[in-house]
């Protein structure tokens, strides 16, 4: 769209979950921050998400920075001390901030968390507001000792906040739950903790600030980074008139709508013009629990499983509007796939290029594009536009959709495999006109599925990187005599096979946080009869060849010789073994396991491999045998 962005996200690092976990595993918080900070900054770009800078919230410029903003709302007097009664452990001998302590909620009585009601009525607790509190780490009953913390004049901001909710743009339920907040009872913000890990409070080294401080700061520390990097001035986009638009989960609306202005407010920093707070995500139609066992893993679940990120990106983006709940299963999922991606979209960019290749000798046809085509690919233009200005996603992807299906229609109506036997110019320009809508939907497309529409922009013959063009090359017409590139299919059919295998591994592992939660020790497979274990065709297969499958990082194409037999399989080991030293190696193959499609290549059998630490061993039989000998 033209516009100059500056993307930036990164890693909350302190806050009390952080310390718990580090010590439950027995390392420094920094170590564990260390790991996760490196493990999402590895998906978001095996995602195609790329930040201009993703920071993390410990970077020495968010401890600058956070430090300095604090100051500044001291200096203007905002920030006043305060001797508080706040639950304390005696047989742990500390305070207990936030989720270190549990308790009952003061306003609607539910059991709570010591900063926020997550069972209840959802409001944000202040420290010391919870009641009968009880220690996480040792379970005993806590009591309440006096400190003096440090309290944000929050309430002085009231009418600021109203104000400022009013013309604040994104979502209207974002907007509409922090007036709520905001016309009730404000009350002064406690941003101080009792923790040694975090960002220390200015002449304060026993209290840190709150991480709900910290992180939002965070935004500018990261736009800091990137500005240093890049020779601008960070000032552009925080003490300027740049528009800041927030994206977040919706259970943290009331932290960047409310806190979060008011404290830029206070130290005279730009203002965020919107939020855009996203509904919450659901698997298979429940709440999204790690600890239920009812989540997908991007890596292991997805990815390694030779899945394509642009599929999950469509998904994510066309499933629902951005504020409502999101609920992923894995058959809606292959449903949107095969209907939408398959058969629509890619089967309209096929049909016309490998059509025109065929019958016009690789090159783009003469003749004049139609020009009610051009109209309507200028109103789809428009209206993607218009939804992204809304930050509505799924409307613009059901725009180009649409545009898809306007697309095959056309194709159909006009039967150029009929007219390129009596009239070859009509059908050159019905053909040059379907490549046109392909250019179209490659283009407009892009922001949802980068990577899939980058091979579809070379399959079009076109110069450069369609990412780097704007909506508006959506209107320049495919240039004649063009020669186009090979084409590819660019979206495969997933089989039930494959869905089913999915799904399966979903719920084994919904079994087992069940049964973990009741104590019982987890039995991951049940126990079969010899008959259905002698089922299984398990022989010694030698590997022929081996080669890296383009688009996957994950995956290798193997020729497995099985003793008279070469079989293909496709195996999730590229992370583990090089292609070239596989070659020669004997390995163990299941051979009679249905055939699968990963990553659009059949897999025609199986080998077996150990998983330790996320690593594949291949079993291998410890001396030289007979290609083909069975395993018993």
């Amino acid at each position: 769209m033209g516009r100059d962005v500056l993307f930036v996200s990164g890693s909350d690092a302190h806050g009390t979950p952080i310390v718990v976990n580090a010590e439950a595993q027995g390392i420094q918080p920094k170590a564990l921050v260390a790991r996760y900070h490196q493990h999402f900054d590895e998906i978001f770009k095996s995602m195609g998400v790329t930040f201009d800078f993703f920071g993390d919230t410990d970077d020495p410029a968010c401890h600058n920075r956070t430090q300095e903003l604090v100051k500044v709302l001291m200096d203007k007097g905002y920030v006043y001390p305060k001797e508080i009664e706040l639950a304390y452990c005696p047989k742990c001998e500390r305070f207990l901030p936030d989720r270190y302590v549990e308790g009952e909620c003061p306003y609607c009585g539910k059991t709570a968390r010591g900063d926020e009601c997550d069972m209840g009525c959802g409001r944000h607790l202040e420290p010391g507001e919870i009641r009968n509190a009880v220690c996480k780490v040792c379970g005993g009953k806590a009591e309440y000792r006096k400190q003096v913390h440090y309290f944000f004049k929050l309430s002085e901001f009231k009418d600021f906040l109203l104000g400022f909710l009013e013309t604040l743009g994104g979502t209207a339920s974002a907007r509409n739950y922090a007036m709520e907040w905001v016309r009730q009872e404000l009350k002064d913000w406690c941003i101080t903790r009792s923790m040694a890990w975090g960002i220390k409070f200015p002449g304060h080294d026993e209290l840190v600030v709150y991480v709900w401080v910290d992180a939002p700061i965070g935004y500018i520390a990261f736009s800091e980074e990137w500005c240093a990097k890049n020779n601008v001035d960070w000032q552009k986009y925080w003490k300027n008139d740049a528009r800041i638009i927030h994206f977040i989960g919706g259970d943290i609306v009331y932290h960047h709508c409310i806190f979060w202005p008011a404290m830029l407010k206070g130290a005279d920093y730009t203002l965020p013009s919107a939020v855009v707070a996203s509904g919450m995500l659901k698997i298979d139609d429940k709440k999204f629990s790690k600890s239920r066992g009812n989540v997908i893993w991007v890596k292991e679940d997805y990815l390694e499983k030779g899945l394509h990120p642009d599929l999950l990106r469509y998904y994510l983006a066309s499933y629902t509007a951005h504020n409502k709940e999101v609920n992923f299963a894995w058959k809606i999922f292959a449903d949107k796939v095969n209907t939408e991606l398959v058969g629509a979209f890619g089967n309209f960019l096929n049909r016309a290029l490998t059509f025109t290749v065929k019958n016009f000798d690789g090159r783009v046809p003469e003749g004049e594009i139609d020009p009610e085509v051009m109209t309507r690919i200028e109103q789809t233009q428009k209206e993607v536009v218009s939804a992204l200005e809304e930050y509505e996603f799924k409307k613009a992807s059901d725009s180009v959709m649409s545009l898809a299906d306007f697309g095959n229609i056309y194709f159909q109506s006009r039967e150029p495999w009929k007219l390129v036997k009596s009239d070859k110019a009509a059908a050159g320009k019905v053909l040059r006109t379907c490549l046109q809508i392909a250019k179209a939907l490659v283009v407009l497309m892009e922001p949802v599925m980068p990577g899939k529409m980058e091979s579809a922009w070379k399959q079009l013959g076109l110069d450069g990187q369609v990412g780097a063009v704007q909506f508006s090359e959506a209107l320049v017409p495919i240039p004649e005599g063009r020669l186009l590139g090979k084409p590819e299919i660019l979206f495969t059919r997933m089989e039930e096979a494959t869905v089913k295998e999915l799904d399966r591994i979903f719920q084994e592992r919904i079994e087992q946080a069940e049964a973990k939660a009741k104590g019982k020790p987890v039995v991951k497979k049940g126990q079969i009869a010899f008959e259905q274990f002698g089922a299984l065709d398990l022989r010694v297969g030698e590997i022929k060849e081996a080669s890296h499958i383009k688009g996957s990082d994950k995956l290798l194409k193997l020729m497995v010789d099985i003793g008279g037999e070469t079989r293909q399989v496709v195996a999730g080991i590229a992370h583990s073994y090089k292609p070239e030293e596989l070659v020669g190696t004997q390995v163990v193959v299941l051979t009679n396991l249905k055939p699968a499609k990963l990553f659009g290549i059949e897999s025609q059998a199986m080998l077996l491999a150990a998983d330790t630490a996320g690593k594949a061993v291949l079993l291998r039989p410890r001396e030289l045998v007979d290609t083909g000998t069975k395993i018993r």
